[in-house]
């Protein structure tokens, strides 16, 4: 049903009431039984239990479990309890995740406004929201928040602010007329008030025509509950790791026991040297690093003035390439300016944002006293007058009590130093007549301290033009004749290029003998002062922030609820639309499938006008294109796109609890340049992670290669099983840790945004990890040979010489993991943490060899001083050996 092209009798009729006395009580309790509740429904919910036990069916975990069982069998029960311990901590992350997902429609729930005034049986009575139906006549005064879908019938000088809804940045004007427009998004329905918006002047009558979740809010909890992120990137990659990891484990333990008992091998012994080299193969401790070095992310995040929800959504943030921005708020200072005046035919740029009053007055580049200038004084005085709105302060936050318009208009003034408290002890407010959607002006009558009483109008400059017969030029009253009127409208048309509104200012000089009855006798004959234009100024660091993300490989699109010519504007300013970049509005994309808007939405920078289900629709055609999608907002028109995202980063000071619930990512500062540097450190985080999958997995190659080689060659085994797990356990673990910390690398925001379909191997680490993970099997061998042949065939003596060797390869191995080319691009002191770890581990290393109780558990000897420096010797040939060379190509 198309309500808004409907007159008020007709929706009378359609939703069966009477205006005049709205529903009976029997009616509406009728009603209430066969439509059910005012309210959002809440999805079917699956038990606590059910939700943390669901956690468990992950591939990595499956995985991780196996390695907890083998573990087990082999004795290590530490090793097997701290698995436990990383799957059961994984699992309740997940957990509290999943619940979150609640929290959203809660949130929603919470913006229904809890009483309501209503007609029921001739008279007006409070209900509860909940109780509201369909028919129902219901009045809205200014501070309410309406409890449904209304079609007004009455309103006089209502303005709702639907921001939250619509996107729209300044309260809107409503009306009861019908519309003649079939197809108009939320922001353009002027004679509709929506479910949990906030009335801000005046008051209306109207009639419900939809309740809970046939609402906008409705569909709009809808869409949050059917949209789904799907996997992140991260989890995608580990995923695809854990299948590739098992699938080796299980065809090592498989060779490795085939081989030792055709070489004639005890079969028992083989088991254990198969099972432990599956252990090894499998980096148990890869989650616990990724967990940890996402959560020590998140606490830099939080320096930087963003507050992560969702662990996996800092590595996501870093691999996006759309970043999907909400323009209110986010990339503007939501706080409409005076930017422009112009007055007697001169116009005046005005500088300063917000609402701070620190500003100046100039032309044409050199600054002027604006007191100085009667006719620009005037009409800042007369716009103070006209004006129903306060400046206020509390707690050190200045704020407007009021209308957003209204208060740029004080602000203006107060830059010229006339506040409106200073005004009002000059001038006395006699008579108001309040802004009226039909007539589109505010009028008050005034009294100076010398008796003359004034009209100060101020309203729509096409209404005020209208309404004028003389204007004021150069200080001078002249007749307002066709040819000035088209000036003064050339100047409304140069500041609406720039997408300013624009407000005009007349006043007139009252007879002593004059009365005023009504707003008909004020609205005559006035004198045009002139116009304000103003604008929700972009802020001024987002556009640096644009081009960093532009550098970095990052595509900004602007979705916002305003007007194109505003959007467009804002866009261009900020370097969002670039030439040629095409802009879309909500009608066009209303025309479009998904399909269809996949092939062209590359090619769109801007989309105005939008409704919620818009900004999912290009959120999803984006992901169809291939992209990792970002999108940032702050309203709950925002928030079923901001959970379909990839990463959904909401805005902490205006954004709404809905939208918050939401997001992976908040920021506090609501500020589009906090993502550049949120981004940067996702993918500093992503860099770190694949680090240590390229230290730990060559490290596991090399352990690997080395008991195979020897087995292929018929010699004793060069490392035992407790050795193996060592390894994995304390040389693999502390440098791994310590990589996670890794400062990012200098161009880490000059290069192209990661391929989705990226897999982990990609880039050349594939072939890094083999081929370093060879070259520390081989030297490690080489030892082990040496050690073996010097020392008389001593089997004990050659095991610890090559398990010293399997040590030192990887610890010096781990400086190079930090660079992309050579181990010698990056100071090894760049990391003090690693230097730390390195430490610790050849401490433990030393320990494990010469002290008697542990040299008996780990099968170790002390080593002779000439071994010692073969050892470090090989040990040091796969980094710096072939630095530079075949082995460090990308």
């Amino acid at each position: 049903m198309q309500w808004h092209t409907l007159a008020a009798s007709d929706v009378a009729h359609e939703t069966k009431t009477n205006v005049k006395t709205g529903l009976t009580a029997a009616e509406a309790e009728k009603r209430l039984r066969q439509f059910g509740y005012n309210e959002l429904a809440e999805g079917k919910k699956e038990s606590a239990i059910v939700v943390f036990f669901r956690q468990f069916q992950d591939f990595m975990v499956l995985v991780l479990l196996l390695a907890t069982v083998i573990s087990a069998f082999l004795g290590e029960y530490v090793d097997a309890v701290a698995i436990v311990v990383i799957v059961i901590m994984n699992a309740i992350l997940g957990f509290i995740q999943e619940r979150r997902a609640e929290k959203s429609l809660a949130a929603l729930k919470r913006l229904s406004a809890p009483q309501a005034v209503v007609l029921r049986g001739g008279e007006w009575v409070k209900v509860p929201t909940r109780e509201l139906v369909v028919g129902d006549v219901v009045r809205l005064a200014s501070g309410d928040r309406v409890g449904a879908d209304i079609r007004l019938i009455e309103a006089a000088g209502l303005e709702i602010e639907e921001s939250a809804l619509t996107g729209e940045s300044v309260p809107v004007a409503k009306s009861a007329a019908p519309l003649h427009t079939e197809q108009a998004s939320l922001g353009d329905l002027h004679n509709m008030a929506f479910m949990g918006t906030l009335v801000t002047r005046g008051n209306g009558v109207g009639i419900v025509i939809a309740t809970g979740m046939k609402t906008a809010m409705g569909q709009i909890a809808t869409m949050l509950e059917e949209a789904d992120a799907g996997a992140t990137p991260l989890q995608r990659r580990l995923e695809q790791l854990g299948k590739i990891l098992l699938v080796v484990a299980l065809a090592l333990t498989a060779a490795v026991v085939a081989v030792g008992v055709i070489q004639g091998h005890d079969l028992y012994e083989m088991f254990l040297a198969g099972v432990s080299l599956a252990v090894a193969a499998i980096p148990e401790g890869l989650p616990a690093i990724v967990t940890v070095v996402l959560a020590l992310g998140v606490q830099r995040m939080i320096k930087r003035n963003a507050i992560v929800r969702k662990l996996p959504a800092v590595e996501t943030l870093g691999c996006a390439s759309v970043i999907c921005s909400d323009k209110t708020g986010t990339m503007t200072e939501n706080m409409m300016t005076v930017t422009q005046v112009w007055a007697g035919g001169r116009t005046f740029a005005v500088s300063g944002v917000g609402l701070e009053t620190d500003g100046e007055f100039s032309e044409r580049g050199r600054t002027v006293d604006p007191n100085r200038v009667p006719q620009l004084a005037r009409l800042l005085t007369m716009g103070v007058l006209c004006n129903s709105s306060e400046l206020k302060e509390e707690n050190g936050r200045r704020y407007v009590d009021g209308d957003p318009t209204e208060g740029a208009l004080l602000v203006a003034a107060a830059k010229a130093g006339l506040a409106k408290g200073m005004l009002l002890r000059e001038y006395t407010i006699e008579q108001e007549f309040p802004f009226d959607s039909e007539r589109k002006m505010m009028t008050v009558i005034v009294r100076d301290r010398n008796g003359r009483r004034f009209v100060v109008t101020k309203g729509a400059p096409d209404v005020l033009l209208e309404r004028a017969d003389r204007l004021e030029w150069n200080g001078r009253e002249q007749m307002l004749t066709p040819a000035w009127k088209e000036t003064i409208e050339k100047a409304i048309r140069q500041m609406a290029s720039s997408a300013l509104r624009t407000i005009a200012v007349a006043y007139r000089l009252l007879a002593e003998t004059e009365r005023i009855e009504s707003e008909k006798d004020a609205e005559t004959k006035l004198r045009f002062l002139g116009v304000a234009g103003m604008i929700d100024p972009p802020r001024p660091e987002v556009k640096q922030a644009v081009a960093r993300c532009k550098e970095a490989g990052m595509k900004t699109v602007m979705i916002t609820g305003d007007h194109v010519l505003t959007a467009t504007a804002i866009a261009k300013q900020l370097g969002v639309l670039p030439p040629g970049g095409k802009v879309m509005d909500g009608a066009a994309l209303s025309k479009l499938s998904v399909d269809e808007l996949e092939r062209v939405v590359d090619e769109i920078y801007v989309f105005a006008r939008v409704a919620p289900e818009h900004k999912l629709k290009i959120v999803n055609a984006l992901k169809r294109r291939g992209h990792i999608v970002a999108m940032t907002g702050d309203g709950v028109n925002d928030a079923p796109a901001l959970k379909a995202a990839d990463i959904g980063v909401a805005m902490g000071r205006s954004g709404t609890e809905v939208a918050k619930e939401a997001a992976s990512l908040v920021l506090l500062d609501d500020n589009f340049a906090t993502i550049e540097a949120a981004i940067e450190e996702g993918r500093n985080i992503y860099e770190n992670i694949r680090k240590f999958i390229r230290y730990l997995l060559a490290s596991n190659v090399g352990e690997i290669l080395v008991m195979l080689f020897a087995m292929l060659l018929a010699l004793p085994l060069p490392l035992v099983p407790i050795q193996i797990l060592w390894v994995n356990l304390v040389t693999d673990g502390l440098p791994a840790m310590a990589l996670g910390l890794d400062q990012p690398e200098e161009n880490v925001m000059k290069r192209p945004p990661r391929r989705p379909d990226e897999g982990v191997f990609a880039r050349g680490l594939g072939w890094k990890i083999v081929s370093r993970g060879f070259l520390i099997g081989v030297v490690t061998l080489a030892a082990f040979l040496t050690a073996y042949e010097r020392s008389g065939e001593d089997l004990v003596y050659a095991q610890t010489a090559a398990f010293a060797t399997l040590v030192l390869a990887q610890l010096i191995h781990v400086f190079d993991c930090r660079c992309d080319h050579s181990v010698f691009d990056r100071s090894p002191f760049g990391n003090i943490y690693l230097v730390a770890a390195v430490i610790v581990s050849l401490l433990l290393l030393i320990v494990v060899i010469y002290y008697p109780p542990l040299a008996a558990v780990f099968h170790t000897k002390p080593l002779a001083a000439v071994d010692w420096l073969l050892i470090i010797g090989l040990s040091a040939l796969p980094t710096f050996l072939f630095a530079g060379s075949l082995f460090t190509r990308k």
